[in-house]
């Protein structure tokens, strides 16, 4: 089943049984501060067992006091100017302790390397980049389809992902003659000025030749034809690929 996207008193959360977490996506101030702990009997209620929330730094606090662990920190999140903190609140104790801090280790430190070296090679010729528009939906859907066996959203869909170009996301696609490759969403929150880079997606039999570094390009500077001023992403610590794009 998709996970929800919905209203929480005044403030917008994502919710789902494929990562079994609430995600705070953004928080109301005139919710604060008797939010916090109804978002934690919530949580409970629906037995999921993490919740995330991204929120302005001035409630951290508020947070931290009812059991949230602070995982990080973005300076300017909100229009260049105010900062922002991601924090989890753990209901499922499992979840709270790294299982595999070897492994985080490994990627971080290959992440790093990778940081060090030369820039990226240009696009080859044979590649085209580039925003995709609705007549694309039918094969984006085909590769999401191919690379994603399950995804919390229905991106799968034509007719979804039509929609939500409508609404706050912009697609980016590479070409190879006619075919398409690989994909990438930036979800944009354009009041406060920031975008996540997401769904990243190359098929199988292109990979390895630095296509997400690419796309990466093209969405920072779309991105920033738009005026969205701060660019993140969520990453699993586990992934390689992309802590290695993003590094």
């Amino acid at each position: 089943m998709p996970d929800k996207i919905e209203k929480f008193r005044n403030s917008l959360i994502q919710h789902g049984k494929e990562n079994d977490r609430v995600y705070l996506m953004k928080l109301a101030d005139e919710d604060m501060p008797g939010l916090v702990i109804s978002l934690i009997r919530y949580a409970a209620v629906a037995g999921y067992g993490k919740i995330f929330a991204k929120v302005p730094s001035r409630h951290r606090e508020a947070f931290l006091r009812a059991g949230f662990r602070l995982e990080g920190e973005i300076p300017g999140f909100y229009r260049g100017e105010k900062d922002a903190a991601f924090l989890g609140y753990y209901h499922d104790a499992s979840r709270r302790e790294e299982s595999r801090p070897e492994m985080v280790r490994e990627v971080l430190e290959l992440a790093e390397r990778k940081a060090c070296q030369e820039e990226p090679v240009p696009l080859p010729k044979e590649l085209t980049c580039r925003v995709a528009g609705p007549e694309d939906t039918e094969s984006m859907a085909d590769l999401y389809r191919e690379v994603f066996a399950s995804y919390p959203f229905p991106i799968h869909d034509p007719a979804y992902l039509c929609q939500t170009m409508e609404e706050n996301l912009v697609y980016f696609g590479v070409w190879e003659g006619d075919s398409l490759i690989a994909l990438s969403s930036a979800e944009m929150d354009v009041a406060a000025g920031n975008a996540e880079m997401t769904d990243f997606a190359t098929l199988p039999a292109c990979r390895g030749r630095g296509i997400a570094q690419h796309l990466l390009q093209e969405m920072e500077e779309e991105m920033a034809r738009r005026n969205i001023r701060s660019l993140y992403t969520i990453a699993r610590a586990y992934s390689h690929g992309m802590n290695i794009t993003f590094a």
